[in-house]
């Protein structure tokens, strides 16, 4: 028997475990899977402590999960944040399968040629990074500058949040910071992102199970929206690959779906 974990801040709201936990009796696997609550930096220490084989990572660690890992994989190298640790040989090897779970939860919005991505935490980084892999034309806005320094290196636009230009117009707006998670705060000033709303055609929030204010708005505006549960289900197949050493199938899919719908009764966040 083999476990796994989610580590996060706060963390009682993930559904991951009961995602993950179905993906493993699909594969007729004994493993367990629960949630760590980590209030410091000792990811790593933790991790082995716990006896871990795997473990998915939520904010506020991402980033801090990519800095002690002992060996960073794939896109989560440009990305600078990790969301899944790998046990190998004694050490970690860490990956970022978000953005993989967001190109296939937008999958249905159809193409795309300009996206308006709010945050700049890890989540929104792989979401830059996939965006800008598919050469979409993409516009990062945040509260602070600082934070926006990644996404002026990775070469898409950045803009802070109060001084957006509400003519300008986006296929698609997202969500990815904490904001109506557990409370009714919008990710921008109310009266500036209603406006850019309106003219946009697609709204998607990274946070799952809850009707957030964002998206009420775009409900309220007559917008096709969409929460972050299809995000967090692809992101945690990949997971389940990279820990299985197996290629999910439709059975595999629909097994973890069906979990994560039948007991999504909590709001959450990647």
């Amino acid at each position: 028997m083999k476990k796994y974990t989610i580590f996060g801040n706060p963390v009682s709201h993930s559904r991951s475990p009961v995602m993950q936990s179905a993906g493993f009796k699909y594969l007729q696997l004994d493993n367990t899977y629960d949630k760590t609550l980590l209030t410091d930096e000792n990811i790593k220490d933790m991790f082995f402590n716990l006896g871990l084989s795997g473990a998915n990572i939520t904010v506020p660690h991402k980033e801090y999960a990519y800095i002690s890992a002992d060996l960073v994989v794939g896109d989560a190298k440009t990305i600078k944040a990790v969301n899944t640790y790998i046990k190998q040989d004694d050490k970690i090897v860490a990956h970022n399968t978000d953005g993989y779970g967001f190109v296939m939860a937008i999958d249905e919005f159809g193409p795309l040629s300009s996206v308006l991505l709010i945050g700049a935490g890890g989540t929104a980084r792989a979401i830059a990074v996939a965006l800008k892999s598919a050469n979409i034309a993409t516009t990062v806005a945040n509260r602070t500058a600082k934070k926006l320094e990644f996404f002026d290196m990775l070469g898409v636009d950045t803009i802070i949040s109060n001084d957006i230009d509400t003519s300008d117009k986006y296929d698609l707006v997202v969500n990815a910071t904490s904001a109506g998670l557990c409370d009714s705060n919008y990710p921008m000033s109310q009266d500036k992102l209603r406006r850019v709303l309106t003219d946009s055609k697609y709204v998607f929030d990274c946070i799952y199970g809850t009707m957030t204010p964002f998206l009420s708005m775009a409900k309220q505006l007559g917008i096709k929206y969409k929460d972050g549960e299809d995000m967090l289900l692809y992101q945690g197949v990949k997971a389940m690959e990279l820990w299985t050493n197996t290629k999910a199938t439709k059975g595999l899919i629909d097994s973890m779906r069906s979990a994560l719908r039948d007991k999504n009764d909590k709001q959450g966040e990647l």
